[in-house]
């Protein structure tokens, strides 16, 4: 068994979309980023990749590299686990939170489960996914960003 963390965080802008769990939730602001900038998923990927001891979502998809400009992270999140599955590695569980003082997430998180439990082709009740703010404190709290965290068990 492999244990995995992960943590990322992203700045609310204006003229982006705001997608979390691959999906759209309306929102005046988006998280600015070279890909769609979904923080939930990168936090899910770095997890993942953190489990296996495959380095981080950077490593293999830099956004140095045009290709990723604007991509799916739903996309990354399925080769993140071809990835896995060509090490052997079952995924467990996830268990994620997203922190943003808004909008609220709890009305979409049914449909961020099932794009997660899509991409990565496991039951969704092996996926939790909550939400929390920061009751005004900090970054996420002044409504600057947002960030999630995730963990993960490897097999």
């Amino acid at each position: 068994m492999r244990i995995g963390m992960g943590y990322d965080v992203h700045r609310l802008v204006t003229d982006r979309k705001l997608i979390i769990g691959g999906v759209c939730i309306p929102f005046h602001k988006g998280l600015l980023g070279h890909s769609d900038a979904d923080v939930l998923l990168h936090a899910i990927m770095d997890a993942l990749l953190g489990a296996a001891a495959l380095g981080d979502i950077g490593k293999h998809f830099p956004d140095t590299d045009g290709k990723f400009k604007d991509i799916s992270s739903l996309f990354l999140l399925s080769e993140v686990k071809k990835l896995l599955d060509s090490k052997g590695y079952k995924i467990e569980n996830l268990d994620a939170t997203i922190i943003a003082e808004k909008p609220k997430m709890a009305p979409y998180i049914p449909n961020i489960i099932e794009n997660i439990s899509k991409a990565l082709s496991i039951d969704p009740s092996k996926i939790n996914v909550k939400a929390t703010t920061e009751e005004g404190l900090g970054f996420t709290g002044q409504g600057e960003g947002i960030a999630s965290q995730c963990i993960c068990l490897l097999i």
